[in-house]
Parts: C-alpha cells; structure tokens; sequence
C-alpha cells in the first residue's frame, strides 16, 4: 500500500467503531472506554500517579484528571496524597475490586467478537505490527 493516509485513516475509523462498540458493552457498569483505560492500568501495575497514568496512556494530563474525578465520584477509584503535596496517587476502590472481574468478562466477550475472524497466528502477527509503529509520545512528553 503506498498511501500511508489512507492506511492510518482506515486504523483510525475501525478505533473509533471499536470504541464506540466497547462504550455499548460498559454502559451496564455506568463506564466508557475511557475509564475503562484507567482501570484497566491501574488493575494491571497497581497503585500509579496521575502523571504515570497519562504518560502511560499517552493521554493529555487534564483530560486523565477529568476522566479520575468521574471514577471517583462514582466509586471506582480512591486518590490519596503520594510521596509529595504535589502528587495524588491513584488506586481502585472495593467496588472496582468487587466489579472489574465481571467487567472484564464483558470486555473479553467484545474482544472475542472483534477478533472471530482472526486465527491465533494472525493476532500475534497483528500485535508485532503494531508493536513496530514508531512511538507514540506527545511533545510534551517528549519535552520532558
């Protein structure tokens, strides 16, 4: 494929779709992808700042603050004071710990639809592609 546009346009749309879809599946939780994101972060690496998560979500730093004061207000995360004034740290609540099994569950099933058509071998092959795009950092990450 020589139009690289086209490629990134079309990796685009189907991200969108997907998470539009996904959005559909969470909204029994009262969650977005979005969150889903953040827990799903926090689930797997523990307890992180507010800067950890959004450097490592590649995420703009007050969109994750947005997106942290929704899951606390509804329950899903605690942030408490870190090593400085300055730095909130980030952990899931006994409901996220209670929900995120069945959560979880529900993601599977839509990544098991997305998926169907792909064999084993193919989504390895997927993944190293991806795996291989250049990195992704925002300039200020990179500024940092």
């Amino acid at each position: 494929m020589e139009n690289t546009n086209q490629l990134f346009h079309f990796l685009y749309k189907k991200t969108r779709a997907m998470t539009k879809v996904l959005n559909e599946h969470l909204q029994q939780f009262g969650l977005y992808s979005s969150q889903w994101s953040i827990l799903y972060c926090i689930k797997n690496n523990g307890p992180m700042t507010q800067s950890e998560i959004w450097r490592y979500l590649v995420v703009e730093a007050p969109t994750v603050t947005r997106t942290l004061a929704k899951l606390e207000e509804s329950g899903w995360i605690k942030r408490t004071q870190g090593s400085d004034k300055r730095e909130r740290l980030v952990s899931l609540t006994e409901k996220a710990i209670e929900q995120l099994p069945l959560v979880e569950k529900e993601v599977k099933r839509f990544e098991q639809t997305m998926t169907q058509h792909l064999t084993k071998d193919e989504l390895t092959i997927f993944y190293s592609f991806l795996n291989k795009l250049g990195p992704i950092t925002t300039e200020k990450e990179e500024s940092i």
